[in-house]
């Protein structure tokens, strides 16, 4: 998956055609439909990261679109060039169905999670806002992650 995600930023930056994948020759395993993000450091610091929270096509295929995304279309950076993909880092998470997670007051929520396991979604209305799993290597405090995550999306902390 990693020479793939690689391949397919390479052809993008190129601007020539995606390899097309034949899926009868890849496992059942990236045949099921599965959700991903790709997230593309260089020397530690974040390049960009997109994906999909709910799966809707083959994983194989779902990695390819957001590894291409990931590196030209996340608009908190300029695309990718030509000199910057010897260097970057590649890290492909496949995601989990989504699980609601039942509390009656925000302040009950940092005990629900588990840290350096759980990604989070949340949702206010119609703001939305997701940490995937690494993001507890920076953020280790329950309530440090939310308050983050809330200003993400726009929402205050400590909410």
């Amino acid at each position: 998956m990693l020479a793939l995600a690689r391949q397919s930023i390479d052809l993008a930056v190129h601007r020539q055609k995606l390899s097309k994948i034949d899926l009868n020759q890849v496992t059942p395993a990236l045949r099921e439909i599965g959700a991903s993000f790709v997230t593309l450091t260089i020397h530690g610091d974040l390049r960009g990261c997109i994906g999909a929270l709910e799966a809707y096509q083959p994983l194989i295929l779902d990695v390819q679109e957001h590894a291409v995304a990931a590196a030209l279309e996340d608009y908190r950076f300029r695309p990718v060039s030509e000199k910057e993909i010897p260097l970057l880092e590649i890290e492909i998470s496949r995601l989990t169905p989504p699980v609601p997670l039942e509390y009656s007051l925000p302040a009950e929520l940092p005990a629900k999670l588990r840290p350096g396991i759980d990604g989070v979604i949340l949702r206010d209305g119609n703001l939305r806002a997701t940490f995937l799993p690494q993001v507890w290597e920076q953020l280790p405090r329950p309530e440090d992650f939310l308050n983050h995550l809330c200003s993400k999306m726009g929402a205050p902390a400590n909410t």
